[in-house]
């Protein structure tokens, strides 16, 4: 009964509303009274409106559980005045953690939310961080904050949790509901308390992890995995490349072992594969250990893009094709398949290094938005694929317009077609990663 009358209390607060935190937002709103924070006006106005424009929620779903009644039962209210977060219990943090350009990690959002957070926490609460950090950040880093900003001491006035997001953009197969959710409290009886909350909610179950420490480390090491095994398969794909053996060929013939572990080479891109080894890196090297095995996938993979271009380039040198002001398109911007972000993609490292060649690049994206390619990279790009033929075309993102699209249609008779994500059949292409 206890577990039913804790439920009841839970008026739930989510402190930004982007890829983690609206569909996180939206499922709490089936069950509890949900207040979405997040700075962005224009980002609240168009929830308001019953759109997503990162394509995580459906409309539908977002529409079914929006509400102008802050005080209501159930649903999601979305606000960028935070003093609405003030009678709030329980305060989720799922602002981004970048890196600079420098590949530092950039905590800035983190510290912002952790004060927003410090304002308005009133005893008993509970702040729960999904941000991914490093191990310790929470405790050492952000909790401090939210100590200064309200004056009431952790684990005695106030509590805190970690449970860590694996959000996987544009995937409607895997969404928050049906992924198995890590939780961590900084007592025991927090803990329980979170992990309670989340279980309401989170159909695949959760998993309690013994600190809030452990859970942040497991999160990092997650992306960190993935990350070394791809830059593992890109280094192969370099060597067959020279070889003229066709490197998914391979990987396809190899993956007959039954414990073959099935990664492919590519871009490595966005917010989570492409940034996390950084923030465990860092870490490390904060504890006086300078990893090597880290930073080198690191390395090869933040090296694909310049890759990519030159492999391209090649292929049009073969083919006779003068480089200079000759025209490529690259199909696709974004950092994945299906997903609109295109914040660190590393399509832009191809399209970069083909600029330096003195090369026209065009670059069509049917999902992208042109402000934000605009604002993030200061380039123009083609929303309806073009109609011209080109010199080269690079296949760089597998969104499911491309699929069925008749490549060769797009080059020149003597073009090259680079296919980066194996979407089209060998024989279909000049080249392929």
């Amino acid at each position: 009964m206890l577990t039913f009358v804790f439920m009841e209390k839970a008026r739930i607060a989510i402190i930004g509303l982007g890829y983690v935190g609206l569909p996180l937002a939206r499922l709490f709103a089936t069950k509890y009274p949900v207040i979405g924070f997040d700075i962005n006006t224009d980002r609240i106005k168009e929830l308001n409106n019953g759109k997503d424009s990162t394509l995580e929620v459906t409309d539908e779903l977002l529409q079914s559980v929006l509400t102008s009644n802050p005080l209501s039962e159930t649903g999601l209210f979305c606000t960028n005045d935070a003093e609405f977060l003030a009678d709030c219990t329980y305060y989720i943090v799922t602002v981004p953690t970048p890196v600079d350009k420098t590949n530092r990690p950039n905590l800035d959002p983190l510290l912002s939310a952790s004060q927003t957070v410090g304002k308005f926490i009133s005893k008993n609460d509970i702040v729960i961080y999904e941000s991914t950090v490093s191990p310790g950040i929470t405790e050492d880093v952000c909790i401090p904050i939210v100590e200064k900003f309200s004056r009431l001491t952790l684990n005695k006035d106030f509590f805190a949790g970690y449970s860590p997001e694996r959000i996987n953009p544009g995937d409607k197969l895997h969404t928050v509901e049906t992924i198995l959710k890590i939780t961590s409290g900084s007592t025991p009886e927090t803990a329980r308390r979170v992990d309670e909350l989340y279980r309401s909610v989170i159909t695949a179950g959760t998993y309690l992890a013994p600190s809030i420490r452990v859970a942040e480390a497991a999160k990092v090491i997650e992306n960190t995995q993935r990350d070394i095994n791809i830059a593992f398969i890109n280094e192969l794909a370099k060597i067959f490349n020279r070889m003229e053996i066709d490197t998914r060929s391979v990987l396809q013939a190899a993956a007959t072992k039954w414990n073959f572990l099935p990664f492919y080479p590519g871009l490595v891109g966005g917010h989570c594969i492409g940034v996390d080894p950084y923030y465990l890196a860092q870490r490390a090297k904060e504890y006086g250990f300078r990893p090597e095995i880290i930073l080198s996938g690191r390395r090869m993979n933040d090296g694909m893009g310049e890759y990519v271009a030159q492999e391209v380039v090649r292929s049009m040198i073969k083919k006779e094709i003068l480089i200079k002001n000759s025209n490529v398109l690259i199909l696709g911007i974004t950092f994945k398949e299906n997903c609109p972000d295109v914040r660190n993609t590393k399509v832009i490292d191809v399209i970069h290094e083909l600029q330096n060649y003195d090369i026209n690049v065009s670059v069509y994206d049917p999902i992208a938005s042109p402000a934000d390619v605009k604002s993030e990279y200061g380039i123009e790009i083609k929303s309806a694929l073009p109609s011209e033929k080109y010199d080269a075309v690079i296949a760089a993102v597998a969104h499911k317009e491309f699929i069925s699209l008749n490549i060769r249609s797009l080059v020149k008779t003597n073009g090259v077609i680079y296919d980066v994500k194996g979407i089209y059949p060998l024989e279909d292409v000049d080249a392929r990663l």
